[in-house]
């Protein structure tokens, strides 16, 4: 073994927090974008060769033998394809960045939350990632600070959300006997990070306030869900968990329904996250293996959906600047791979046939009809809404009216590699879920195996 060769995985948490440190010195808006994506596609690159490595018991790092283990940062059944995914999001979201956004857009924010959502994603330490959880919610509140937006929704919210998950862990790694009250502090703490009612206002106001690409790039990894699995699930009682399945189901449908009638793109999107991100949790609440499965393919189908779809809308804001829902545009002559990527990617989040999110959604809706037909009612219902909103968004942004425009509205090479990226992945998964669904079920009876053994501790984890 080399000294103190780093793997691969803690490469890519080391690598965007340098080129954050980096970025921050640069004044031009167009050489902070290009040190961006490249430190942006190096982690890209450090996470995949990390995820091989797990995958195939490969070396898992420059002279780091397979067979070696431990260390703060790791690869396992569940991370092995999050990394991999969320170092893409941020990849793809500096690329389509145009020059119009460049100035507005910070890099070096990116870069810093890029590092913080890798180390946590990768962290195999509860108490490391309640800290890393912590301090990740830091850059969108200076980010709304910067440009003189209200920070009250969002600093109450987030403030809320610390203060329950140390509230939670504390109690439950020093006080077994209230295993209860801890297994309620931690299920709360992720109902306020995934935006879930009545903790669903600071989703909205992010999206609407903040820079839509960092917003976007916050939201969209699902990290609620991650704590969910992390820290919830091996430790909460069933009544937790039932709790939590009844305010995600609630929160679904109410989301679903309001994305229908938004007047504005941002709103839209920002609701289209909630309603998913509830559905996820819902199969997460039965924790069968089937939905278990079918809740974690979905996970890393709206991840990468959801990403296209936000992308999609900031490319139009760039040329239009904010989007309202309120009239035609008929965008569609100018920028058909635009209006492509917005249908493909808005139906594969609601699981439309051949696409990633298909099978997946299938798996889920099968397992929650089996073990609750009234849950499984609703969450039909809630993609049906869903899927309503993104056909109803569609024709009023592509179709209508031919739009009259003095400047070209076509889609810029970078875009275009984002977009055809994403369509490609999108496409080729629902051709292939297979490995999808395979890697989703190893982590599923991976989670179910941990909330065994901590069952029959009776006391959770210190």
């Amino acid at each position: 073994m080399t000294p103190f060769a780093p793997s691969w995985v803690e490469l890519a948490v080391a690598i965007p927090f340098v080129g954050a440190l980096c970025v921050s010195r640069m004044r031009a808006p167009e050489t902070a974008s290009r040190w961006c994506l490249g430190f942006s596609g190096a982690t890209l690159a450090c996470s995949v060769l990390a995820a091989a490595a797990f995958a195939f018991n490969l070396p898992i790092g420059w002279g780091r033998p397979a067979s070696e283990t431990g260390g703060i940062f790791a690869v396992d059944e569940l991370s092995v394809s999050l990394l991999p995914l969320v170092a893409l999001l941020h990849f793809l979201t500096a690329l389509a960045t145009v020059r119009t956004k460049m100035g507005r857009f910070s890099f070096a924010w990116m870069l810093f939350g890029e590092a913080m959502r890798m180390a946590a994603f990768a962290c195999v330490d509860p108490w490391l990632l309640i800290g890393l959880m912590a301090v990740s919610t830091v850059p969108p509140y200076f980010e709304l600070r910067s440009r003189a937006k209200p920070t009250r929704v969002y600093a109450l919210h987030m403030g809320g959300f610390v203060a329950l998950l140390f509230a939670g862990w504390i109690t439950a790694a020093n006080f077994p006997h209230l295993r209860s009250l801890a297994g309620a502090l931690l299920l709360l703490a992720v109902l306020v990070r995934s935006g879930t009612v009545p903790f669903h206002l600071w989703v909205a106001d992010l999206c609407e306030s903040s820079t839509f690409g960092n917003s976007l790039l916050y939201i969209t990894p699902l990290s609620g869900a991650y704590l969910a699995v992390r820290l919830v699930l091996p430790v909460a009682p069933d009544w937790v968990l039932t709790g939590l399945g009844t305010v995600s189901t609630i929160t679904a449908l109410y989301a679903a329904g309001m994305a229908t009638v938004q007047t504005d793109g941002r709103r839209l999107f920002a609701y289209l996250f909630l309603s998913h991100a509830s559905l996820i949790l819902v199969g997460m609440q039965l924790h069968t293996p089937i939905t278990l499965t079918g809740s974690l393919a979905l996970w890393h189908s709206v991840m990468l959906s959801l990403c296209g779809l936000g992308l999609t809308l900031r490319a139009l804001e760039a040329r239009l600047g904010r989007l309202s829902l309120t009239r035609y545009h008929g965008l569609y002559e100018h920028s058909p791979a635009l209006a492509v990527c917005f249908l493909l990617t808005g139906l594969a989040s609601v699981g439309f046939p051949g696409t990633m999110g298909y099978v997946a959604a299938e798996v889920l809706v099968d397992g929650v009809v089996a073990a609750n037909p009234l849950v499984g009612i609703a969450t039909i219902g809630a993609a049906a809404l869903n899927g309503i909103a993104v056909l109803r968004a569609y024709l009023l942004l592509f179709t209508g009216r031919q739009h009259v425009s003095t400047v070209s509205l076509a889609i810029t090479p970078r875009e275009r590699v984002a977009v055809l990226t994403l369509a490609a992945i999108i496409l080729m998964a629902g051709l292939f879920p297979q490995p999808n669904v395979e890697s989703s079920h190893k982590a599923a009876e991976a989670i179910l195996q941990a909330r065994t053994i901590e069952g029959q501790k009776g006391v959770p984890p210190n």
